[in-house]
């Protein structure tokens, strides 16, 4: 008869008991190491003592040998408990132990038959009790669930999910080394911010009580970044969290990880060059080749990437006279191809629809979408051969946004008639103390955004967010309700 979580429970219980009644603590203190398991294994000498420490994943016990994995956060590694090597009571008290437990070893190494690599234990001592046991595998749509709401298990028994989680970190670490060793400095910016600027999305509210005023988790750092251009930062970066109080998608979560970046005295172009030298040297470096993402469809990363412009892109797709036509027309031939249009929408609105439903997700390689119209980009300069086009890239990859970046707008006149513009009937959303910045005279500069959490979806061949953020944000689950689809 198949035991329930709770059997299983009590006999782990019931196992601890054991091991108190044997002096063992059942949750330790620290132990001393002689490094973590990649570094023993990177320096393994046969009869070498050692002192290692993790929790075990797999015990084969063989009536007076037991053979077990040890775990650490660097490796796997090999540890064999002898009766004739472990006194009586110490290799007793080793059998109640469970897949999960905590344990330090101290003991020889040496090489098994079959080559692998052994921790002799000589000593050992309990560090931490697992009391629930570990899942044996995810399957089904339930444990896809389970993974993203106890992504520490999924790390435990899902070797994947680790090394998909060091590969991000390493990618992050190789993003700042990229940036440092070309001048650029890291700075840190208001997170709770009085306005919600930089970006067009509906904000988090919070309320300030020592100030009594209403507050906003910022949806983007760009304008105090360029605050720091007009105090004399002139090559700066900041690598943290945005927040969005909006959907949840495949490619949406409404905490993200965005670099920006921002280099006075540069423009979009010098920001598509640092573009593409930046996520190829992450691809390089942490992956190891420029053809990346799904197996089935690779991404060739090798630059120079193509360039489009906007309007082309539209008329590509939406036909060479969709800029003349009439607004009913262009509604009608938009929902033709299956995407619904307010009827209160204009031309640019119709257009910028068609943009993201129809044309983005089609632009898998590598793409740099720019000159698009100025009255949906109020932080841009515009072209100087057609006001109405802003001097902007997007960078697309796969189908998706990845990085923004513009030839900054540094003319606070325009600039402020570019926020009223937006702001229409809500004056109040004017960023006042910015535009008084500028107006103290800010160098013209390149400026970027790039999503991390994208990027490095792209890069390892993901098909949602979910899987390179480390706890996603899930919908509250009630009690009895059954697992969501994941988005």
């Amino acid at each position: 008869m198949e035991q329930t979580d709770n059997e299983y429970r009590a006999q782990r219980l019931a196992n601890l008991e054991k091991l108190r009644a044997r002096g063992y603590k059942p949750f330790g203190q620290a132990f001393q190491r002689t490094g973590r398991l990649a570094e023993i294994r990177h320096g393994f000498q046969e009869n070498r003592r050692v002192s290692a420490a993790g929790r075990l994943l797999t015990i084969r016990n063989m009536g007076k040998s037991i053979f077990a994995d040890l775990r650490d956060g660097s490796d796997r590694f090999q540890i064999y408990a002898g009766a004739k090597q472990l006194a009586e009571p110490a290799f007793q008290a080793f059998r109640a132990l469970d897949l999960g437990d905590h344990i330090g070893v101290t003991g020889s190494l040496f090489t098994t038959k079959t080559g692998e690599k052994t921790i002799l234990v000589e000593n050992w001592t309990l560090l931490s009790k697992a009391l629930l046991t570990l899942p044996e595998k995810w399957h089904g749509l339930r444990d896809v669930e389970a993974r993203y709401r106890q992504r520490y298990l999924d790390l435990i028994v899902n070797p994947a999910a680790r090394g998909l989680f060091d590969k991000r970190i390493r990618a992050v670490h190789e993003i700042r080394r990229f940036l440092m060793e070309r001048g650029f400095q890291e700075v840190e910016t208001p997170m709770i911010q009085p306005q919600a600027g930089g970006a067009a999305a509906r904000p988090f509210v919070t309320r300030h009580t020592a100030l009594d005023a209403d507050m906003f988790l910022r949806v983007a750092p760009e304008l105090y970044l360029k605050r720091l251009l007009v105090g004399g930062f002139d090559k700066i970066f900041e690598l943290n969290r945005n927040f969005r109080n909006e959907g949840l998608s495949r490619t949406h979560n409404p905490e993200f990880t965005m670099l920006e970046i921002y280099e006075a005295y540069s423009d979009a172009r010098g920001m598509k060059e640092l573009a593409q030298g930046l996520i190829a040297h992450v691809a390089e470096m942490v992956f190891g080749t420029l053809k990346l993402g799904a197996t089935e469809r690779p991404i060739d990363l090798t630059p120079p990437w193509r360039e489009i412009a906007y309007r082309d892109l539209i008329l590509e797709r939406m036909g060479a006279d969709w800029f003349d036509l009439p607004l009913t027309e262009a509604r009608c031939r938009l929902e033709a191809q299956g995407v619904g249009a307010d009827p209160k929408w204009n031309l640019l609105l119709l257009t910028h629809e068609a943009y993201e439903k129809l044309i983005e997700k089609t632009l898998i390689r590598p793409t740099f979408v720019t000159r698009f119209p100025a009255d949906l980009i109020a932080l841009a300069k515009a072209c100087d051969d057609d006001p109405s086009r802003v001097d902007v890239f997007e960078l697309v990859i796969a189908g998706m946004e990845v990085a923004p970046a513009y030839t900054e707008m540094n003319d606070p006149i325009a600039q402020r008639e570019r926020f009223e513009h937006q702001a229409g009937e809500n004056p109040e959303k004017v960023d006042e103390d910015f535009l008084t910045a500028l107006e103290y005279g800010m160098p013209p500069a390149g400026g970027m955004g790039v999503g991390i959490d994208r990027l490095i979806m792209i890069l390892s061949g993901q098909e949602t967010l979910r899987d390179v953020i480390l706890f996603p944000q899930l919908r509250p689950r009630k009690a009895g309700e059954p697992p969501e689809e994941p988005a």
